[in-house]
């Protein structure tokens, strides 16, 4: 960090300490709400959802062949292979906007293309079967076959956008990584091994991130009630693998590479939670300062402005898993369009504010706003379609 960014910072928080009326109800409140959202966000998501992507992340920074990364998801990828796989990878990864960070960081720096990772990077959170079917049971068939329909449409087209818009800059940065090329220490192992030991990392994230569902759906309620055990057996299983077929140099280059992506995502993570609760307060609260009122009143009928609000709230807003169904059915409750409904949905657990740090952190500020803008627009948009369709 320069020493002008340091002054900088060094004289926002005085600024901040000086004139912010800490006194007021509204800000106090805010303030305390930011924490209790941090709070719900540590106890729920970083455990068993942060720390298992993490360890993901560091393997296939390590153990997983960078060219063959860049054979099946780099620039010169088959693109109906390459998009097929990343569009339609969140049917099995329960995960929402943040969780899926450190997984898409890991194959984008291991060589996929821009394109490939940016459409992992929406549909790792958009495409969750459960949210799906309960979108369908709890808000209408309508808006569940829309939001499944609207996720893989939506991630194949914003990864082809983003991968036209930085195609050049997209083929200098893979044929930097190609020159650089590291060993392939999966070499050292089976295929069947490696395809074991990566198996039993995602089936731990699976099973520790899977939420009990509002409604009560047989299957998804089964898995529930087991997912305990199942995790503890894995976590045995990844020992004996570990132990067996690693070498111990491999084992310390895996933890020092699940550090790196945590040291640089978590601290950002954590200061966006903090700002998306002062603004807006935990989801179903109205205790940010930006009261929820406000919004139920933008998001009535079917306008431009109507889905735009929607888009725009939903990218900036946190939601966890699975919460987004309760609040929209209190908005349409309370007067919000199926238009602004399914925006909101499809910008929604894609995007946050905490996720925007990161991405921006990976991609850079320009590559950033694109992404966010393309999903914002492509949201407004098919909310308006959606709306007059009805």
């Amino acid at each position: 960090m320069k020493e002008y960014q340091k002054l900088g910072i060094i004289v926002a928080v005085f600024v901040a300490a000086y004139f912010i009326p800490f006194e007021s109800p509204l800000v106090g409140g805010a303030i305390i709400e930011a924490f209790h959202l941090l709070q719900e966000y540590a106890r729920e998501h970083v455990l068993f959802c942060l720390v298992p992507a993490f360890f993901i992340a560091g393997a296939i920074a390590n153990f997983v062949s960078q060219g063959s990364v860049i054979k099946y998801f780099g620039s010169g990828a088959s693109r109906i292979v390459a998009y097929s796989v990343a569009s339609v990878s969140g049917v099995i990864l329960a995960v929402c906007s943040c969780t899926v960070l450190p997984l898409f960081s890991g194959i984008y720096r291991r060589g996929a293309g821009l394109g490939p990772a940016c459409a992992f990077l929406y549909s790792g959170p958009a495409i969750n079967v459960l949210a799906i079917v309960l979108t369908a049971r709890v808000l209408g068939w309508e808006l569940g076959l829309a939001r499944a329909v609207g996720a893989v449409v939506f991630a194949a087209a914003i990864g082809l956008l983003m991968a036209y818009f930085y195609r050049k800059d997209d083929q200098k940065r893979l044929a930097s990584q190609m020159a650089g090329m590291d060993d392939d220490q999966s070499k050292t192992r089976s295929p069947v091994q490696n395809i074991l030991f990566f198996l039993t990392l995602v089936l731990i994230l699976i099973f520790a991130t899977w939420s009990k569902p509002a409604e009560p759906i047989g299957f998804y309620n089964v898995i529930y009630t087991i997912k305990w055990p199942v995790v503890a057996a894995l976590l045995i299983l990844l020992g004996y693998i570990l132990v067996k077929w690693f070498k111990q140099e491999e084992r310390k280059d895996w933890i020092h590479t699940t550090w790196d992506f945590a040291k640089q995502i978590l601290p950002l993570l954590f200061a966006g939670v903090l700002v998306a609760g002062l603004l807006m307060g935990r989801p179903g609260s109205d205790a940010g300062l930006i009261p929820v009122r406000y919004i139920e009143a933008l998001v009535g009928g079917n306008s431009l402005r109507a889905n735009l609000v929607a888009s725009v709230v939903g990218a900036f807003m946190y939601f966890a898993t699975l919460t987004e169904i309760p609040i929209l059915q209190g908005l349409l409750g309370a007067g919000m369009g199926k238009g602004p409904a399914l925006a909101l949905l499809l910008a929604g657990p894609a995007l946050s504010l905490p996720s925007m740090l990161v991405i921006r952190s990976v991609l850079g500020t320009q590559k950033t706003v694109v992404f966010v803008s393309l999903v914002v627009i492509m949201a407004s948009l098919s909310g308006m379609i959606f709306g007059r369709i009805l």
